[in-house]
């Protein structure tokens, strides 16, 4: 045997010599296309069962004939592939592997191999298919074949088998750390390695059987409630040092602090998944004034522009949340949150719109489909307050002059017939009070 494991007549016999052969194939497809290989009966006892069977077969049946012809049949589309076959039964083991220099031709090879019982072959096949990357057409091809083939498919399919939940759960928890930032202890990520973090993190939520496996785990909603918690304590402390970093450079400090923030927008985007919106809900609440305090500061005033257009995506979150009763909470703080992004929303609009109007390479004008959003998300909010709260809240928006945004004028209208309607109630409860029925 040579190092490659091929036995000494790979290295004495060439694959179409038609001076030594003594075994002549005739391989034809559906179409009869006919074409006669040179081969050599050592080599094709030594790597092919199939051969080994059809010449110990064909010299019972033909003692004398100095010569065997087998002939073998095949699909137009293995026909190329039956031929490499061929010529790969010539090669010591060491060199197989260098003439499968594609997927596609491994997988053709692999089938041929196993129904002709090349065993050497199918496992140089197998070894090649499990190493080298798949595209997706690939991958999807062998998906499709790779389970027909028993067990010898196994390390093929190593790559795509299901993982158990607490290797899932380890990459989920370690995805979400890298996509808020939140560890200041990892390297620095570029915006795209955290963009694709991100992305498999919402992929990896999308629903299936095994999402609520993630999401439900004791582990894993710990683990995100207290990303969300620092990521609003980095925002909180990124806000204190806004002032300073302004001075320096109002760029940067913008960069800066909108960057804490889209972090808060994403995270508002996941947690629903999870059950945790009332998380984000909260903090929003609590941090809410104290934003919008801070950015109200004069020095600010025809700055950071695109900070303040994204606190009203962000806030969008959470009226809609609350609004649509998708996140349960006090009526006290139903009422600041609405009061205070209310005002916001209302004195913001016309800025940039006025500004995008007068200059086109301005970016930051709420659109169409943001401004329906908050609109009727403040006007469910609206109509759950206490119907004091909402008066107030009415005689106030008809008192300014910014009345077209958000139109309240569907929340006034429910307010003035419940008003009506409650009147009335109060009568009829009266008079039944005060001349009851008698019955005996």
């Amino acid at each position: 045997m040579d190092r490659g494991g091929a036995s000494l007549s790979s290295n004495i016999y060439e694959f179409g010599d038609r001076t030594t052969s003594d075994v002549i194939i005739h391989l034809r497809n559906r179409e009869a296309r006919p074409e006669v290989f040179y081969c050599h009966s050592p080599i094709l006892k030594e790597k092919s069962k199939f051969f080994a069977h059809k010449l110990s077969f064909s010299k019972i049946e033909s003692p004398n004939d100095s010569s065997v012809c087998i002939e073998l049949h095949c699909s137009n589309s293995d026909y190329d592939y039956h031929v490499k076959l061929l010529g790969l039964l010539y090669l010591s083991e060491d060199h197989l592997l260098d003439s499968l220099n594609t997927v596609k031709t491994a997988l053709g090879v692999l089938l041929a191999s196993i129904a002709l019982c090349c065993d050497s072959i199918s496992q140089s096949c197998i070894q090649y298919l499990e190493a080298v990357p798949w595209d997706e057409e690939e991958e999807e091809e062998i998906l499709k074949i790779a389970p027909t083939l028993g067990p010898i498919a196994r390390p093929i399919l190593a790559r795509i088998q299901p993982v158990d939940l607490n290797s899932v759960k380890n990459v989920f928890l370690s995805a979400i750390r890298f996509a808020t930032t939140v560890n200041v202890s990892l390297f620095p990520f570029t915006d795209e390695l955290k963009t694709s973090a991100q992305e498999q993190i919402e992929y990896l939520l999308l629903e299936d059987g095994d999402t609520p496996l993630i999401i439900l785990d004791e582990d894993v909603q710990f683990e995100v409630k207290t990303v969300v918690s620092k990521l609003f304590s980095t925002f909180e402390i990124e806000l204190s040092l806004l002032s300073s970093r302004f001075d320096e450079s109002s760029e940067v400090a913008e960069k800066i602090i909108l960057q804490k923030l889209t972090d808060i927008e994403w995270i508002s985007c996941i947690l629903p998944k999870m059950d945790l919106m009332k998380e984000f809900v909260l903090y929003w609440v609590h941090v809410s004034g104290n934003v919008l305090g801070i950015i109200d500061d004069q020095k600010y005033h025809s700055d950071l522009w695109g900070f303040k257009a994204k606190l009203v995506e962000v806030a969008s979150k959470a009226l809609e949340a609350v609004g649509y009763g998708n996140v349960i909470i006090p009526a006290s703080l139903r009422l600041h949150l609405l009061k205070t992004w209310l005002n916001y929303v209302r004195k913001i609009k016309p800025i940039l719109d006025s500004k995008s109007e007068n200059d086109l390479s301005f970016s930051y004008k709420m659109d169409g489909d943001l401004c329906q959003n908050i609109e009727g998300a403040i006007i469910s909010l609206l109509l759950a307050l206490p119907s004091n709260d909402q008066a107030d809240i009415l005689t106030d928006w008809m008192n300014t002059d910014r009345l077209k945004f958000p139109d309240l004028s569907e929340a006034f209208e429910v307010w003035c017939y419940r008003t009506k309607i409650s009147k009335r109630r109060l009568i009829k409860a009266a008079k039944t009070i005060s001349n009851p029925t008698v019955s005996l």
